[in-house]
C-alpha cells in the first residue's frame, strides 16, 4: 500500500488535498474492523488495569512504608504520575488512532529500531510475563474458592496448569471475535468494579464506626523513612495502575476514535484511580498499617473481619474475576503490538493474518497466549511481576515522550491535547527514569533489573541481524 492512501472514512486519519501525509501511521489502513464503542473502549481501560494489583500491593507497600500517611501519599502519587500517562496517550491516540498504540508512537517519534525493540520486549518479557502474573493470581484464588491450598502440593503444582488453561480460555474468546472478548470484558469489568465498591462500603459501614478512624492517624516514624524505600513502594504501585496504555493497542478497532480514545482513556483512568484511593482508605478503616503489612490478601482479611467467611468467599470470587478480565483485556489488546509490527514488516508477514471467519489477529493471539502459558509454567508470580514492570517502564517513558517529536510535525492533528504541557508528559518521564534508576541501585533489586533490562538490549543486535537489514520477514 503507498504511503500516500488515504485514509478510510472511519479511521479517524485526516488528509489534506494534494498532500501527502507525512507519517505511515496517519496514512495506514487497518484491515480490522472498527467494533469497540465507548463504554468498550471504558471497559477496556478500567478492566485492564483492577487486576490483582489492588488486593495484592497494599500489603508489600504497607511494609516498606512507615505509616498511614506515606501509604495514602504513595497511592496517591502513583496514580498522578498513570493520569499523566493517560492524558498523554489520550493526545497521541486521537492523533494516531492506529492499531498497535504505543509500539506506532515509538515508531513515529523514535524510529523503527525502538518501535521493534518494544515489541521485542513485548514478545519475550512483558507480555508473557503480564500475562504470567495474572493469571496465576486467577488460578490460586480458583483453588483456593474450591476448597484447596495452593501453597502446598500437589495444588502448588496444579495452579500453573490451571494458569495455562485460563489463558488459553480467554484467548479463545478473543479469536472467534472481538465482540466475545469485549462482552467478556464489560462483564468482568462491571463485575470487579462492583464487588470492590461493595467492599469499600462495607468497610466504610461497618468498620470506620468500630475503629473511629484511628488508623489514619496513627504515629508515623518518619526515621524509617528514605526515597529509594519510597521508590520501591511506588514500583508496585505503578504494577496495579499498570494497563492505562493498553486500550491504544486496540486503537485500530475503536469506533469514531477520535472522540472515543481521549474519552475513554481519560475517563477509564480516572475511575480506577477514584476506586483505588477509596479501597485504601476503607483498608484502613478496619486494619492498622501494621496489619495491612501482615496481610497479603488484604480484601480478603478486611471481609472476613466484617462479615466472617462469606466475606472471604466473596472476596475470592472478585478477585477470580478480576484477574480473569484483566487477562481477558490484556489478550485483547497486547497482540495487535505484533500485528502492527508485521504489517509493518518488521516481524513475520503470517503475524499479521486476519481470520477470514472472525476478523481477528489469530495468529498474534495464539502466539501471546503460548507464550503466556509458557512462562506461567516456569516461573513464579513474584519474578513475573517484577519483570514485567522493569521491562516495560522504558517504553511508557518513550512513548510519553514522543509527543515532544510529533507535535512539531505539519501533518500532526490531535482532536485532544494535553492540558498543561508540557509538564504533564515531563513529570511522568522523570517519574519512570526516577523508579528505574532506583530500582538499580537498590541491592535487593539491581540485578535482577539489569538481567530484565539485558533481555531487551539483545533485541538490538537481533533487529540489525533481521529486519535492520534491508527487507524484513516473509
Amino acid at each position: 500500500m503507498s504511503p500516500a492512501t488515504p485514509p478510510a472514512p472511519d479511521s479517524g486519519g485526516k488528509s489534506a488535498p494534494g498532500r501527502a501525509p507525512a507519517t505511515t501511521a496517519i496514512a495506514a489502513l487497518s484491515e480490522l474492523p472498527r467494533r469497540l464503542g465507548l463504554w468498550s473502549a471504558v471497559a477496556v481501560v478500567v478492566g485492564s488495569i483492577i487486576g490483582s494489583g489492588i488486593f495484592r500491593s497494599p500489603a508489600g507497600i504497607a511494609q516498606r512504608l512507615p505509616g498511614p500517611i506515606p501509604m495514602l501519599s504513595v497511592w496517591v502519587v502513583g496514580g498522578l504520575f498513570a493520569m499523566c500517562g493517560a492524558l498523554t496517550l489520550a493526545e497521541l491516540s486521537s492523533a494516531l488512532p492506529r492499531t498497535g498504540g504505543v509500539y506506532v508512537f515509538l515508531r513515529e517519534g523514535w524510529g523503527r529500531l525502538v518501535a521493534f525493540l518494544f515489541g521485542w520486549a513485548e514478545l519475550v518479557v512483558i507480555r508473557a510475563a503480564s500475562l504470567g502474573a495474572v493469571s496465576m493470581t486467577f488460578s490460586e484464588y480458583f483453588l483456593r474458592v474450591l476448597g484447596y491450598d495452593p501453597s502446598i502440593a500437589p495444588y502448588s503444582d496444579y495452579k500453573h496448569y490451571v494458569a495455562a488453561l485460563a489463558i488459553g480460555l480467554t484467548a479463545s474468546f478473543n479469536i472467534v471475535g472481538i465482540r466475545y472478548g469485549s462482552m467478556v470484558q464489560n462483564i468482568t469489568t462491571v463485575a470487579k468494579y462492583g464487588g470492590l465498591l461493595f467492599i469499600i462500603l462495607v468497610a466504610f459501614a461497618l468498620g470506620l464506626p468500630a475503629t473511629s478512624g484511628e488508623h489514619y492517624t496513627s504515629t508515623v516514624t518518619l526515621t524509617s523513612f528514605s526515597p529509594a524505600v519510597y521508590g520501591l513502594a511506588l514500583v508496585s504501585v505503578l504494577w496495579a495502575f499498570d494497563g492505562w496504555a493498553d486500550l491504544s493497542f486496540v486503537a485500530g478497532e475503536v469506533k469514531d476514535p477520535r472522540r472515543n480514545l481521549p474519552r475513554a482513556l481519560i475517563g477509564g483512568s480516572l475511575l480506577v484511580l477514584g476506586i483505588y484511593l477509596l479501597a485504601n482508605l476503607a483498608y484502613l478503616a478496619v486494619l492498622s498499617v501494621e496489619e495491612i503489612a501482615q496481610s497479603p490478601l488484604v480484601a480478603a482479611e478486611v471481609a472476613e473481619r466484617l462479615l466472617g467467611q462469606p466475606g472471604v468467599v466473596f472476596v475470592a470470587m472478585t478477585v477470580m474475576l478480576s484477574t480473569f478480565g484483566t487477562l481477558n483485556g490484556s489478550l485483547l489488546t497486547a497482540p495487535r503490538i505484533f500485528f502492527a509490527m508485521a504489517e509493518d514488516r518488521l516481524f513475520f508477514k503470517p503475524v499479521a493474518a486476519i481470520h477470514p471467519r472472525f476478523e481477528t489477529p489469530y495468529v498474534a493471539i495464539g502466539l501471546a497466549a503460548a507464550l503466556g502459558i509458557a512462562w506461567v509454567l516456569l516461573r513464579t508470580f513474584e519474578q513475573l511481576a517484577d519483570a514485567f514492570v522493569t521491562a516495560v517502564i522504558p517504553f511508557y517513558a518513550l512513548g510519553v515522550a514522543s509527543i515532544f517529536i510529533l507535535r512539531r510535525r505539519p501533518d500532526y492533528d490531535p482532536s485532544y491535547r494535553v492540558p498543561f504541557y508540557p509538564v504533564v508528559p515531563v513529570l511522568f518521564v522523570i517519574a519512570t527514569a526516577y523508579i528505574l534508576v532506583n530500582a538499580i541501585m537498590d541491592p535487593t533489586s539491581r540485578w535482577p533489573t539489569l538481567f530484565t533490562l539485558g533481555m531487551v538490549v539483545v533485541g538490538v543486535p537481533v533487529y540489525y541481524l533481521t529486519v535492520g537489514r534491508r527487507g524484513a520477514p516473509r
